[in-house]
Order: structure tokens, then C-alpha cells, then sequence
């Protein structure tokens, strides 16, 4: 199928009531159409990767384009300049998070990236870097402990933003390593005590909900049941 071919097929599917729910949950109104991440992956399923389709995609400012670029998207093609490009293009929570758990963390920039973003002002770059450490720590099951425990320190520091969309992603990832194995969780425990305090409205929101979660029985009980 051709781009052309694809965004007419998604504009058909157009729905405004949901662009209107979307709306509520802090997903920008600009250039969406309303598709349920379902039906994208189902369109994603039956295109199968096409790496120029996805650039293609992404190109038309679309949002469920941008999605299903994501979807399509080859890890082994991406360059790091197109990584940067989509990036800085990213005005939704929903593309960010999509995006880095569905392709980037899959490619050999992704680590690198961990660092690099949160470093950078932008709200959904920022995010991005947060996204990422927590794809990772459910994809990449070749990485070491000591690859989340440098997470730690980034974690920390930008606690303290309070922009709902970044301060999210850090309690995310906080979370996410924290249900990596019971060595983690203790450390990522640790970590989270540690946040808690910081004289931080945010640090303190991101540690409690981290701590809630971490110290839970179900938590603790599946992952003395991974570690048999």
C-alpha cells in the first residue's frame, strides 16, 4: 500500500467522538482522527515493516500516521538522525510513549538516548528519555542490572520537574525497574525513599505512587515467583 492509500483508509475511520475523549486525557486535537491503538495495530499487522512507509507516514503530521509509523517502522533502519527528527516532533504523550516502547527502544541508539534526553528541556524529549528506560526495562532482556542502576541518578534529578507528562514518565520508569527482578526492586525502593525526601511536590507524588506500587504483595509475590 502506498501513503496515500494508507491516510485515506485512516481518515475513513475518522471518529470525533473519541478525538474528543482524547482530548480529555491530554492528547493534542491537532491532525488526529480519533483511531483506537487497536485498529492501528491491526492496520500495522497487515502492512508488516516498511521503514520508507513509516518515514512516509510520519512526514504527514497525522497523528494516528505517526502511530502507525511506529508500528512499522524498521529498529534496524532507523538512523539516529531520524530518531532525533521524530522526537522533537513529538507533541503527545501518546505518540511518545508508543513510539519509544514499539520502536526505539529497539535500536542500537536507544541506551544512549536514556541519557541523552532527560538532559533536554523539551517537555516530550524529556519524556522520551523516561519512556525509554521504562520500555527497556520490560524489552531488553539481555541488560544488565547495572544499566537500570545508572538510571537511578537521572531519575533523581528530574523528580523535581513538575510538568504532569515528564514527572509521569519518571515515576513510570522509577516503577518499571523497580518490577524488573527483586534485586531492582529493592534498589529501585531505595531510590524512591530517597526522592521522597526531596522538599519536591512532584518528587515526593512520584515516590509515593512508586512505593505504593513496588511495596505491593502482588508486586512482591510475581517476582519471588520469577526469581524460582
Amino acid at each position: 500500500m502506498t501513503c496515500e492509500e494508507i491516510i485515506s483508509e485512516l481518515k475513513s475511520r475518522s471518529n470525533p467522538k473519541n478525538i474528543e475523549g482524547m482530548a480529555r486525557f491530554g492528547i493534542s486535537k491537532k491532525g488526529t482522527l480519533g483511531i483506537p491503538i487497536p485498529v492501528l495495530r491491526t492496520i500495522a499487522k497487515r502492512i508488516g515493516k516498511d521503514h520508507q512507509l513509516a518515514l512516509e507516514l510520519w512526514d504527514s503530521g497525522i497523528h494516528e500516521a505517526r502511530l502507525l509509523a511506529g508500528f512499522i517502522g524498521d529498529p534496524k533502519q532507523l538512523t539516529e538522525k531520524q530518531m532525533e527528527a521524530w522526537v522533537k516532533d513529538f507533541d503527545s504523550w501518546d505518540t511518545c510513549d508508543q513510539v519509544c516502547s514499539a520502536l526505539f527502544d529497539k535500536t542500537e541508539f536507544a541506551w544512549k538516548k536514556v541519557f541523552e534526553w532527560p538532559e533536554r528541556e523539551e517537555e516530550f524529549v524529556r519524556r522520551a528519555g523516561f519512556a525509554l528506560m521504562a520500555a527497556l526495562s520490560v524489552h531488553d532482556k539481555q541488560a544488565k542490572d547495572e544499566q537500570f542502576v545508572a538510571c537511578f541518578p537521572v531519575i533523581i534529578h528530574y523528580s523535581y520537574d513538575e510538568r504532569n507528562f515528564v514527572r509521569k514518565a519518571v515515576n513510570w520508569a522509577l516503577r518499571q525497574i523497580g518490577k524488573r527482578n527483586l534485586a531492582l526492586n529493592a534498589k529501585a525502593l531505595v531510590v524512591a525513599k530517597q526522592i521522597q525526601n526531596l522538599d519536591s511536590k512532584s518528587a515526593r507524588w512520584i515516590a509515593n505512587d512508586a512505593i505504593r506500587e513496588l511495596e505491593s504483595e502482588s508486586v512482591r509475590k510475581r517476582l519471588k515467583e520469577r526469581s524460582r
